[in-house]
């Protein structure tokens, strides 16, 4: 059977040397949703590539003393390194200076000049050069003297030029925008739109003589083609016109143009005028995405806040970065981006939340079933009620995507992740693996939890491409060439695999100190003198007092311990997995003389929670267990049986 079709694009990116994390954001969204429909059984093709023509790109050049090419060519390649560490799954990468591209300009170009929609006229205008946009002295005068797009200088311009009868569909355009409320998303752009047509539409400057870095007019080869009437067919160029028509009759027209929002109005005017002068048929969406703030405030060279993304992407990873801004941002507003957010993010989504429930479900397999999953079913409430959660979590996650709601379909996938995460805390499976009496309920509750991370991690493939083959792999499941959601179905994980247990995914990252907030960075104040001892405590072994607020600094808790082995060349040191709250801690105590490995695992123990994370033997400790000792070789962990992990201790 064919597959349904299903054309998304990103903007042809100009391309500026200074790459940065706005262009990782729109990109990341467009390939999130490409790869959602892969995952639905769609025949995807997705579209990015560079607008590499014009004025600014020509002096830049031979400020370098380059050629245009030579200059956009290590642009380019830029750009397809940060999408290859990104992840993206593009189709096509259209380049508008590839002699394709040049072919289906000068053809559709010839098609509009022989039925008489583009003229030619002598004009004279105020010309911004990065923005490569002609104004007129009313609206530079409006600005302030400026481009009132950029707010840079303009420069007064002369020259012969062609121009698109784009006033002529004026009419037609507004009624196509108001019987199709969807074509224009989110609304706000919409109303824009409608108002922007309702002033006027002026005629469309379609071409330039003054320089020649573009593609030449095909009935004047004195000028060449200007910015749109280039930039926008590579859309077409994309999926085959001119050189498989059949492709492109698939694929056109367009399922979804994803755009920045200062460019919604070409993609919504312009490209609509043309394509009805063309005669194809419109874009079935254009949606105008907000823009990227860095720490609350807009990105600017002059402000030294511009975030190149491949700094973050190496120090966090792909699928940490395409997380969050996939989860901290509604699509279509605008976005706060910040490395602290980030950090947040990761240590509370992906360490504690995601790479905590994967790791303890692989690592209570390994320890239990010595590593095999058995299909098990033991009938009770809690198993039936955790076991419907795969069907209905892909039918709220499907719902968002369906919408491009991305945010919400994470916010769905993370809802699964919390119950199976509070599946284990009602389970006990620690408590179980002590009783041979409820073995099979053990085997049951380990298939439940390794069946959700399975479907977890379909869900998340189209988010987090890294991720989810990783966690397949320590499942012990083949990684499939294509993720497909109609998996995602309680009673698909095989009977009998074997788990391969690896490193946590997600280490939770320890913020540094201009990470902390700014209280937590103050100096101690200098301890006050010492007063002498107290005559009433003579004959009392005890160290020196300490006040009420000095116990308060300490956050005890309590933590369920999950799992425990002795350290290399260690005797006495044990590596201990501690369950406190919604984390997983790693401890390193001197209490291998005292207890055996087995008989720690679901102890219920007092642990300090915010001491200073110390390096033992090469393993960054985190916290420490409180004991009582006598001095005399005995040695018992504080136990406090039936208080749930997490639980403050006073």
């Amino acid at each position: 059977m064919t597959k349904p079709a299903f054309y998304i694009t990103t903007p042809i990116y100009y391309p500026s040397a200074d790459l940065h994390i706005g262009h990782a954001y729109c990109t990341t969204i467009a390939d999130t949703i490409a790869r959602y429909k892969r995952a639905n059984g769609f025949d995807v093709q997705f579209i990015t590539g560079s607008d590499e023509h014009g004025l600014k790109i020509q002096r830049k050049a031979e400020s370098f003393g380059v050629k245009p090419i030579e200059y956009t060519d290590k642009i380019v390649a830029d750009f397809k390194k940060l999408w290859e560490m990104l992840g993206v799954s593009y189709t096509s990468f259209v380049r508008t200076s590839s002699p394709e591209h040049e072919k289906t300009v000068q053809t559709l170009l010839q098609k509009v000049w022989e039925q008489g929609d583009i003229y030619k006229k002598d004009y004279e205008g105020l010309y911004c050069v990065p923005c490569e946009s002609f104004w007129t002295e009313h609206q530079v005068e409006e600005a302030g003297g400026v481009c009132p797009d950029c707010g840079r200088p303009v420069e007064k311009m002369r020259e012969s030029s062609y121009f698109f009868r784009m006033s002529k569909y004026a009419d037609r355009i507004l009624e196509y925008i108001e019987t199709h409320p969807d074509f224009i998303q989110p609304v706000s752009r919409r109303n824009e739109m409608i108002n922007f047509i309702k002033q006027g539409l002026e005629d469309l400057c379609i071409s330039r003589s003054s320089f020649d870095w573009g593609i030449q007019v095909p009935f004047d080869p004195k000028h060449v083609v200007y910015v749109w009437f280039d930039a926008l067919l590579a859309y077409f160029t994309g999926i085959g016109f001119g050189r498989d028509m059949d492709k492109f009759n698939r694929f056109w027209p367009a399922d979804l143009h994803l755009v920045g929002k200062e460019i919604v109005r070409f993609h919504t005017i312009i490209w609509p005028a043309m394509l009805m002068a063309m005669g194809f048929d419109l874009p079935k969406e254009v949606y105008g995405h907000g823009w990227l703030v860095v720490d609350g405030d807009k990105m600017s060279k002059s402000k030294g806040n511009v975030v190149d993304p491949v700094q973050p992407i190496q120090e966090f990873g792909a699928d940490a970065v395409r997380y969050f801004l996939l989860r901290e941002i509604n699509l279509g507003s605008d976005g706060n981006y910040s490395r602290k957010g980030l950090i947040k993010r990761f240590n509370s989504d992906l360490a504690n939340d995601l790479g905590n429930l994967q790791y303890r479900t692989v690592s209570m397999i390994d320890k239990y079933h010595g590593g095999i999953v058995h299909k098990t079913v033991v009938e009770s409430e809690t198993d039936e009620k955790f076991r419907s959660l795969a069907a209905e979590t892909l039918q709220n996650y499907r719902a968002a995507m369906d919408k491009y709601a991305l945010n919400d379909g994470i916010k769905a996938i993370w809802a699964y992740v919390g119950a199976a995460n509070k599946y284990i805390d009602e389970t006990t499976p620690w408590i179980l693996a002590k009783d041979p009496a409820q073995a099979k309920r053990l085997e049951a509750v380990m298939y439940n939890l390794a069946d959700a991370v399975r479907n977890i991690a379909i869900l998340i493939s189209s988010m987090m491409p890294f991720t989810a083959p990783k966690i397949f792999e320590q499942l012990g499941l083949t990684v499939p060439e294509q993720f497909n959601l109609n998996d995602v179905a309680w009673g698909n994980f095989p009977d009998g695999t074997k788990v391969a247990k690896g490193q946590p995914i997600f280490p939770r990252i320890e913020e540094e100190e201009e990470d902390k907030p700014a209280e937590a960075k103050k100096e101690a104040k200098p301890a006050k003198k010492e007063k002498k001892a107290d005559k009433r405590n003579a004959g009392v072994v005890t160290p020196d007092q300490c006040t009420i607020e000095d116990f308060g600094k300490l956050d005890l808790r309590v933590g369920t311990i999950l799992s425990a082995e002795k350290m290399p060349n260690a005797d006495k040191l044990l590596k201990i997995q501690v369950q406190v709250g919604d984390e997983t801690r790693t401890i390193v105590s001197g209490i291998a003389p005292y207890y055996k490995e087995e008989e720690l695992t679901g102890k219920n123990v007092i642990v300090i929670a915010n001491l200073k994370p110390a390096k033992l033997r090469g393993v960054e400790s985190r916290g420490m267990l409180l004991a009582a000792s006598d001095g005399q070789g005995n040695l018992k962990l504080a136990e406090v049986p039936g208080i749930a992990s997490g639980s403050k201790v006073k």
